[in-house]
């Protein structure tokens, strides 16, 4: 069966879940169909913003229990420590592939974003999340640790002491307490809706300026005890965006009242 669907319209990709009937949990042919999803979108220059969501009552219950039984059963260190995607494992890309991708990726959350389910999540630029939505760091309930990017991730998005209570109890906490914890954006009733609104207005804005901008913000988190360095790659950046094509688009659409055209 199709673990995953990839839609694209009006320059947004809607990138869907669609193990529905399982709670989008995550087997190995659906943590292959994510990966392949996320790395077929990242040359696709006609692709200005990601929709990533789950079908069904959930987001993703996160690891399938049958699957994760199953690997216990050989040696972890051959299959996790290899470094089979540039600086990640299959696992680790399920969720870094959608920080990887070079256009903004908008999550909808809602039923549950549990272990896998909620890194996944991080991975995006912004979550929306629908009233009662439960998420959880879950790996410890299992007796492991989290490993699909969520430590990558975290230290970015909210407090050490935060981090270390959720992983330490694996505790469900709801959408209210994630969004002032830092781990949604936003709630709203129709997170969907909200998230295909966002990447359409964002498809609307100059695609360079908007490639420009996540890798300038991805430069800026990894790099934030050197401002020296944060400020040169702002000027570098910028000095590649003025009076190019796009730039001179955006200006002309302005002063025209108009909506710009990039082709």
């Amino acid at each position: 069966m199709a673990r995953v669907s990839v839609e694209i319209e009006n320059h947004v990709a809607r990138v869907t879940l669609t193990r529905g009937n399982k709670m989008n949990a995550l087997d190995p042919a659906m943590m292959q169909a994510i990966v392949e999803a996320g790395e077929g979108l990242m040359g696709d220059e006609d692709v200005r913003a990601v929709v990533l969501a789950g079908e069904g009552r959930a987001f993703c219950a996160g690891l399938d229990v049958m699957s994760f039984a199953a690997m216990a059963q050989g040696d972890p260190a051959q299959l996790l420590e290899p470094r089979t995607y540039g600086n990640a494992n299959l696992f680790q890309q399920v969720v870094m592939v959608w920080r990887k991708l070079p256009v903004p990726v908008i999550c909808a959350l809602q039923g549950v974003a549990y272990g896998g389910g909620c890194q996944i999540a991080l991975g995006a630029d912004v979550r929306f999340a629908a009233p009662g939505t439960k998420m959880a760091v879950m790996e410890m309930k299992w007796g492991i640790v989290p490993d699909m990017g969520g430590m990558a991730l975290l230290p970015h998005l909210t407090r050490s002491d935060v981090i270390r209570r959720l992983t330490y109890t694996a505790t469900p906490f709801d959408a209210e307490q994630a969004l002032g914890w830092g781990l949604v954006s936003e709630i709203v009733e129709d997170p969907l809706a909200a998230a295909m609104d966002l990447a359409e207005d964002i498809a609307g804005k100059s695609p360079s300026a908007i490639r420009a901008a996540k890798t300038l913000i991805g430069f800026a988190e990894d790099h934030p005890d050197d401002p020296d360095a944060v400020l040169l790659e702002e000027s570098r950046v910028q000095a590649t965006l003025i009076g190019k094509p796009h730039q001179m688009e955006v200006i002309a659409a302005n002063l025209q009242k108009r909506k710009p055209d990039f082709g």
